[in-house]
């Protein structure tokens, strides 16, 4: 390729691009760095393009950061494969020590996905300087980037070049920058993972204890995750020799935030440090957290119970944890409460049938209670969790009062809840009970004023048909609905219009043909505009039933279907009209599969 202008065009367009004072525009080229690159060869985007990115970084935050992720995004391909990749580390260097921390943090990003394309003798030649300059550069948003790069760099380097490595972040953790020693504290973690055991207890603990004793709480909270990454490295003895101090520190920070990063990541410390270190420290640690002054760590102490409990036999569960459980169901915070109803079935697997019957149902009964809906909410969602360890039974007798008033719960998200598990509860009850306890009920929320019940309801409906079935269906429920059909509340019209579609799936060509079809039919009159297009879809729901049934269905369809879609198709509401005519073209096709009528559902 010779030196013409033509050649030239590509870099000439993109220095205008970046030169210009719209911001989209430079944008732009930005994004078209990599085509460029192949537009002038690998030879041309080394000596020309990656120079020319290195000396012309943009002001405007958006671009710069644009450029940082267009570095690490395989650019290496367009400058002649791996062995010149570490010339992308240039331009990221230098933003990787802007003021912005979004683009800092895309550049580290970019440049450890770039270390990883880089020989030893590369890491040692090019990476290794560049994280020593930003080490000790003389402005600490490269100090704070420089942190961020050891992970990546150390497992690479010499014998020798790791010990200087370990000097080096020894420093940034005893930079007199706080941002400095947060980055430290962010990285030691990730860092401490790729040393020796040896190096663990020579270098990375003395930079764990520096930093756990900061005096900035912002840098003691990111130490948590570290004390995890050092007790990962070490057996249980040496946990116990040298990280059991420091473990009682942070339980007991003077500082919430550092006591909630505890609590936040308790499960994962106490697998850390094993099993005798869990039952002889950890415990009363555990319940330490629980009874916290401050509503939040008790909060995100309340989040790690099951998983904390799965550690520990169920007598000590009994004994410790349950009184804490208790405590917290009558927690001050809502939020504390909300978040003991997320995780308090949990514990039923681990205590048993008769420890849960005695224990944990009467703090079920009692949150089930709250003032607070989401306390509802969520101990509802889990009761799966509690009937496959007591069964349906006792928890039916246990609940079903408090299950049924909170059917009628002036929050509408616990009605809906306590709508989804009816399904469960109906199939481990059977027929006889639920028709019985439940079966009015579910009828009753056909009618609620809130418009996602009333969706919910005719789900319901159809889920309660698929496990009872058909018949069943057909003398419980169907009559109900259609009944709602000649309402003189247009709302309950919809609904029986709305709980048709639903279930139609389900149902037998008879009871579509002797039942439903009169109703839906009649509704084609309907005053209302809503009801008349809705019938529409209906009938197009229904008509596709009706094909799969075989060609009696079809003759259903034809006979009963067609007639009424084609008074729909002259109605004076344009959008009547248009669901009507849609709903002809079903009625007049063949055989659908029951695939396309559940995707009509879902669209409709």
């Amino acid at each position: 390729m010779d030196n013409s202008g033509d050649e030239l065009y590509p870099i000439a367009i993109l220095i205008d691009e970046l030169r210009s004072e719209d911001v989209q525009l430079r944008l732009n080229a930005i994004h078209r760095v990599s085509t460029i690159a192949l537009a002038l060869g690998p030879q041309r985007a080394r000596d020309e393009l990656i120079p020319f990115l290195q000396d012309s970084l943009d002001d405007e935050d958006e671009v710069l950061l644009a450029l940082a992720e267009e570095l690490g995004r395989g650019m290496d391909e367009y400058i002649g494969g791996k062995d010149w990749a570490h010339l992308l580390l240039g331009p990221l260097e230098n933003l990787a020590t802007v003021e912005e921390t979004l683009v800092r943090d895309k550049a580290t990003e970019s440049i450890t996905k770039i270390s990883t394309l880089l020989s030893p003798a590369q890491v040692e030649e090019f990476f290794v300087p560049l994280l020593r300059r930003l080490s000790t550069a003389d402005w600490f948003t490269s100090r704070t980037s420089g942190a961020s790069l050891y992970p990546p760099a150390y497992p690479q380097s010499s014998d020798a070049t790791k010990d200087e490595l370990r000097k080096l972040f020894l420093g940034l953790a005893s930079d007199d920058t706080p941002m400095v020693r947060r980055a430290a504290a962010k990285w030691l973690g990730p860092f401490v993972k790729t040393f020796s055991k040896q190096h663990v207890i020579s270098d990375a603990l003395p930079i764990y204890r520096k930093l756990s004793s900061d005096d900035q709480d912002s840098v003691r909270l990111l130490t948590v995750e570290d004390l995890i990454a050092i007790a990962e490295k070490l057996d249980p003895a040496e946990v116990k020799e040298q990280l059991l101090s420091s473990i009682r520190a942070e339980v007991g920070d003077k500082s919430w935030r550092v006591r909630y990063m505890v609590a936040t990541h308790f499960v994962k410390l106490a697998e850390a440090v094993g099993v005798d270190i869990v039952r002889e420290e950890l415990v009363g640690a555990f319940v330490q957290l629980l009874k916290d002054n401050e509503a939040e760590v008790r909060t995100a102490a309340a989040g790690q119970i099951p998983g904390f409990a799965k550690l520990l036999p169920p007598e000590v569960i009994l004994a410790r944890i349950l009184p804490c459980v208790r405590d917290l169901s009558l927690d001050a915070s809502q939020h504390v409460r909300a978040a003991l109803g997320t995780q308090i079935s949990g514990l039923a697997p681990l205590l048993g049938r008769e420890a849960t019957t005695e224990h944990l149902l009467p703090l079920f009964l009692h949150m089930l209670k709250d003032e607070f809906p989401d306390v509802r909410l969520n101990i509802i969602s889990k009761l799966e969790l509690v009937n496959t360890v007591i069964g349906i039974d006792c928890l039916a007798q246990s609940l079903l009062p408090a299950i049924v008033e909170l059917a009628e719960d002036k929050q509408w998200r616990v009605r809906q809840a306590i709508i989804e598990y009816i399904p469960l509860l109906a199939t481990q009850l059977g027929v006889k009970f639920f028709d019985e306890q439940l079966g009015n009920l579910c009828m009753s929320w056909l009618g609620d004023n809130v418009y996602s019940i009333r969706e919910s309801a005719t789900i319901n409906l159809r889920k309660l048909t698929e496990v009872f079935g058909v018949e069943w269906a057909r003398g419980t429920i169907v009559p109900k609905v259609l009944q709602m059909g000649s309402h003189p509340n247009y709302l309950f019209r919809m609904t029986t219009i709305f709980a048709i579609t639903t279930i139609a799936p389900t149902l037998t060509l008879e009871i579509i043909r002797d039942n439903v079809l009169a109703t839906v039919i009649a509704l084609v009159k309907d005053p209302i505009p809503n009801i008349r297009f809705n019938v529409a879809k209906s009938l197009e729901v229904l008509a596709l039933t009706l094909a799969n049934k075989g060609a009696e269905g079809h003759d259903v369809a034809q006979r009963r279907i067609v007639p009424a879609v084609e008074t729909l198709r002259n109605d004076p509401d344009a959008d009547v009209r248009y669901f009507a005519g849609r709903a002809l073209e079903r009625a007049r096709a063949g055989e659908i599969s029951e695939t396309t009528i559940f995707g009509v559902l879902w669209v409709l």
